[in-house]
């Protein structure tokens, strides 16, 4: 499957991120993220396993009460059921990858 950017319309979340779901197989999907300094994606839990890859900016991670300041080309992976959330310290955009698919971002 070819996924173009300019065919992908993104979704405003709640918090004002823009995310882009790049495209997903029944047991794997890639969704890119833009962030505005401040924005914050609160700690919360879902079983999908994920890996995040900073694209761009900065972002303060934290895992279980862990905290890292993650910049581009560092990414960090999270289990299922794992407590996580990130703080976006610069404009900035990443890349989540979640196993299995997250369905409730096919609304």
């Amino acid at each position: 499957m070819f996924v173009l950017d300019s065919e992908v319309t993104g979704e405003v979340l709640e918090n004002g991120v823009v995310r882009k779901v790049k495209g997903y197989l029944d047991d794997l999907m890639l969704v890119e993220l833009h962030w505005k300094a401040g924005q914050e994606g609160a700690l919360h839990t879902h079983p999908h396993r994920q890996c995040t890859y900073v694209l761009s900016g900065a972002f303060e991670s934290n895992v279980e009460g862990a905290k890292q300041v993650l910049r581009a080309g560092d990414c960090v992976y999270t289990a299922g059921g794992q407590p996580h959330g990130l703080l976006a310290l610069e404009d900035g955009a990443i890349l989540d990858v979640f196993t299995p698919v997250r369905e409730d971002f096919l609304k």
